[in-house]
Formats: structure tokens, C-alpha cells, sequence
């Protein structure tokens, strides 16, 4: 084996970790790819030789990368990202009897909370991400955005404060969460609105995230409170019979894949026993680059 292969096999080790880091700072699976491929060509254009520790090294790489598409997502967007964008989901199966899934799930980042990332500023998202989510140290993260480390600290403290004050404490426990995504199917098959408004939080909101060519009753849209959430599961309960469970960024979600072709992915958040949000991708052009697990329930 010749050192370009010793070189991949070591960075193969940190690959799940620095995917990882960039789907958390970018929301999006196909850009955290990108990031992780950029990562590893900087490597092998790197005296490896020179590198005490690869893995610091190559997360500060993937954060300076992600930091690079954020700064410039911002630029090129003449309007605030939209209220109704969701990120990427992580769809998994159900029934996870493989170790390294449930290493997976437990390592899992909610959708509410990435919703959260997506309204910090660049800077911002990098410090929370790295410090709070990687324990990276303060000063290495200030050579990223060449700031001070104070002024890192306070980045990460005020973004700190904006995912406690928009991040719900969702319930933990995947059966509790079950009973009441069941009880939300059962009640939108059943078309009950009565039983759909016992199920959902009065102060309940909705994303749909259609994208921009999807128009008509389906557009993308912003809905709160639970009355006028009910009268959208009821407008589309034709779908209900067709819905399959799956773990959707580690909770318990809801896909629609007839045939096997994806056509939604709903993420929600339950809290006391009751649904406090719902993220549904829509996007045919986002849900193609998805990958749809072996098995749901």
C-alpha cells in the first residue's frame, strides 16, 4: 500500500465525523458531500507529514469550507431564506437492529433545530456548531473567522441563546413519539377533525417546502395553529392511507413513496404529548437526491 492509500485509509476513519459537521453547518446532504470531497482534495494536496492531529485538522478544514458556501449562499440570495425551507432530511428505517444505525440516531440532529441554524448569521453557525456540537476549542475556531477568541465566545453565546429560545425540549422516548404520530394518522384516514386538534398543539406550525416549481394547493407554505393545520391534513387525507413510519432526523416521521418514488418527507417535533411542529419536503427536485431506507414500518 503506497502513502496516497495510507493517506485515504486515515481519512476514510474521520469521514462520518466530518459529514457530520457539514450537514449540521450546511442543512444540506449533496452541499455536505461536496464539502467532505473538498476536504479530503485539500488533503492529499497537504504534506500529511506536517499534521500532529488529523482530525483537528480536517474538521477546521470542513469548517473553513462550510463557512466558505454559507458566506456565499448569503451573497448571492437577494431575499431572506424563505419561512418555509426545510433542510435535507436523514430518513432511516424504522426497525434499526444495525449497531452503527443506532450510533447514527443517537448522533442525529432534529429538524427543529437545524431550522434554527438556518436563520444564524455564517459566523455565528460556525461557532455554535463547532464549540457546542464538536467541542472544539475556542481558539481554533477563531483562526477560522480570524477573530479574537472573545469575540468567538460571544458569537457562540448568541447563537447559543437563539436555539434554546426557538428549539423545543421534543420528548425523547421513540414509542411515546409513535403513539402520537398514530394517533395523527389514524385521525387524518379517519378524516376526525376533532381527533386531529386532541393530537396537535393549539400553537402548532406547519412548513411545507414544495420548492418553486410545485404551485396550487401544494405550494410551499407557513401554517400555525392547530385548526388551520387540521384543515390541511384533512384537504390532503387521500395521502394518509399511502404514508409509511421511518426515523426522520433521528424522531419518528411519516414518507410518502408510492411505487417507491418519493414524493414527501414529514419531520415533527412532539412534545407533552402533542405535535408542536411539522417539516414536510415536497421538493421533487430535492427529494430525487434522496435516499429512501430498505425498510419502514
Amino acid at each position: 500500500m503506497n502513502d496516497t492509500e495510507l493517506l485515504a485509509d486515515r481519512f476514510e476513519e474521520h469521514r462520518g465525523h466530518l459529514r457530520a459537521v457539514a450537514y449540521r453547518m450546511l442543512g444540506s446532504l449533496a452541499e455536505a458531500e461536496d464539502a467532505v470531497q473538498e476536504t479530503w482534495l485539500k488533503l492529499s494536496r497537504t504534506d500529511a507529514g506536517e499534521i500532529q492531529n488529523l482530525g483537528g485538522w480536517l474538521t477546521t478544514v470542513v469548517g473553513r469550507i462550510c463557512l466558505d458556501l454559507l458566506r456565499s449562499r448569503t451573497v448571492r440570495r437577494e431575499d431572506p431564506l424563505d419561512d418555509t425551507f426545510v433542510p435535507d432530511p436523514v430518513i432511516r428505517p424504522l426497525t434499526v437492529t444495525d449497531p452503527e444505525q443506532e450510533v447514527l440516531r443517537a448522533d442525529s440532529v432534529g429538524l427543529a433545530l437545524l431550522v434554527v441554524l438556518e436563520t444564524l448569521e455564517p459566523a455565528e453557525r460556525l461557532a455554535f456548531v463547532l464549540h457546542d456540537m464538536f467541542a472544539v476549542p475556542f481558539d481554533d475556531i477563531a483562526s477560522i473567522l480570524e477573530r479574537s477568541s472573545a469575540a468567538t465566545r460571544q458569537l457562540a453565546s448568541r447563537a447559543r441563546r437563539r436555539v434554546q429560545g426557538g428549539t423545543p425540549s421534543a420528548e425523547p422516548d421513540l414509542g411515546r413519539q409513535r403513539q402520537v404520530v398514530d394517533a395523527f394518522l389514524a385521525a387524518s384516514r379517519a378524516g376526525d377533525f376533532e381527533a386531529l386538534l386532541a393530537v396537535l398543539h393549539p400553537d402548532i406550525v406547519l412548513r411545507v417546502d414544495s420548492g418553486v416549481l410545485v404551485g396550487g394547493a401544494a405550494v410551499s407554505k407557513l401554517v400555525s395553529g392547530a385548526k388551520a393545520v387540521a384543515e390541511q391534513a384533512l384537504m390532503f387525507r387521500q395521502f394518509a392511507p399511502l404514508a409509511q413510519l421511518a426515523l426522520v432526523n433521528g424522531e419518528i416521521g411519516l414518507l410518502n413513496a408510492p411505487d417507491g418514488q418519493l414524493q414527501s418527507v414529514m419531520g415533527v417535533t412532539v412534545v407533552d404529548g402533542r405535535i408542536v411542529a411539522m417539516y414536510i419536503l415536497a421538493d421533487p427536485e430535492r427529494l430525487a437526491g434522496l435516499e429512501l431506507p430498505d425498510a419502514t414500518g
